[in-house]
């Protein structure tokens, strides 16, 4: 089974410093994943130079199939020289991974990469190889489902020094720090944010270097099955409940008429709440089987007010739903954390409720709000799907 690779990165600025010296590129295709963080030397305009130019020949050209050897000798070759230390380099670090779970991991004079497996950090073989003078550090390995991958700038190791910790924050601290935060259902986006947050206090605030964090976590691939309204011909109605209970993963209905015809078609009995976890939000319902039940045109579009706000990442993303129960958070919070990707069906067919002049609903801004919400989901990476009836 192909593996899913859920990625996070974030990076914070040396204190007064408008530009970061740590460039991360991020690539994904339906074979595998490359993930490059760079970390140019020095801080300020001309270590974002280095780190961007790095990032950018790394990824570039493991992407058109060239081996570290060519990769190396480019990256020695092209970086323009630092007058005050007459050298030209930026650190790296490659974790490029396949959808069977192989990794290849390059590393030249970063922070070792962490890998968690079950909570516990794996010991990797490493082989060194000196290309171009330089001495680069490589490994592979199988990895596995909710594997959780870590790299981090040297900002992160020097976290505290001169404030908090008299020697920084040591490599060793990190890994304990991550075993000690690891859940089994813990997020990318939420290993990312603990450490680097962590980071940002030891420094008081105020970053004494460049501090980046990268967290790609494995999943097995769990798509949500959307059913939006109902088809425009009724004869198609069976047919597409029928692909609804058979689809594999995360069922999920939206619309009054529509979680009507689920459970006439299904048999199975439509138990509708009546309390109102949110005012501005209608209830959620239930039918066996299907893993969310809710209103259509209302939660639809909180629920894009939630994907959006978690898409704009930092204060957004720990606001965005808050774990609140009501019908649009859960709709926002299966799509985002627990699916992988998604397949809306939605129906053309005119919903007599909504054909009343003064309520602003209609079947047009149901397509948008399904639009809009496959966007902000690609937009996250997942994989989606939107196909009309």
């Amino acid at each position: 089974m192909s593996l899913y690779f859920e990625t996070s990165c974030e990076s914070l600025n040396k204190y007064n410093e408008e530009l970061c010296g740590d460039k991360v590129e991020i690539i994904k295709n339906d074979r595998e994943t490359i993930i490059v963080l760079s970390d140019g030397l020095g801080s300020g305009v001309k270590a974002n130079i280095l780190a961007s130019l790095t990032s950018k020949i790394v990824v570039s050209m493991l992407k058109e199939g060239a081996d570290i050897v060519d990769v190396v000798e480019t990256i020695a070759s092209t970086l323009p020289i630092c007058n005050e230390r007459l050298v030209a380099y930026s650190t790296f670090t490659i974790l490029r991974m396949f959808d069977n779970g192989d990794a290849y991991i390059a590393e030249y004079d970063n922070p070792d990469i962490v890998i968690l497996r079950n909570g516990k950090p794996l010991r990797l073989d490493k082989t060194e190889t000196v290309i171009a003078g330089k001495t680069i550090k490589e490994s592979t390995l199988r990895l596995q489902p909710d594997d959780i991958c870590v790299v981090f700038s040297d900002g992160a190791v020097h976290a505290g020094v001169g404030k908090l910790l008299n020697l920084g924050w040591q490599h060793a601290n990190i890994v304990e720090f991550l075993e000690r935060s690891y859940k089994k259902d813990i997020s990318a986006y939420a290993v990312q944010k603990l450490l680097l947050t962590a980071c940002d206090s030891l420094y008081m605030h105020t970053p004494g270097d460049d501090t980046t964090v990268v967290v790609c976590k494995l999943r097995t691939p769990v798509v949500a099955h959307v059913m939006v309204g109902p088809p425009v011909n009724k004869e198609d109605d069976e047919a597409v409940v029928n692909e609804l209970l058979r689809a594999e993963g995360k069922k999920i209905v939206c619309g009054g008429t529509t979680s009507q015809i689920v459970s006439r078609l299904s048999g199975r009995s439509l138990e509708v709440s009546l309390n109102y976890i949110s005012p501005d939000v209608p209830p959620i319902a239930k039918i066996e089987g299907i893993d969310l039940v809710t209103e259509g045109i209302i939660t639809l579009g909180k629920a894009l007010e939630h994907i959006k706000c978690y898409q704009d990442g930092q204060v957004g993303r720990e606001n965005a739903f808050n774990y609140r129960k009501d019908g649009a958070s859960r709709l926002a919070q299966m799509l985002i954390e627990q699916c992988t990707g998604a397949e809306f069906v939605v129906g053309r067919a005119l919903n007599p409720a909504h054909q009343n002049t003064g309520l602003p609903i209609n079947l047009s801004l149901k397509l948008r709000l399904v639009t809009e919400i496959a966007r902000y989901l690609r937009m996250l990476q997942k994989q989606v799907t939107v196909r009309y009836i």
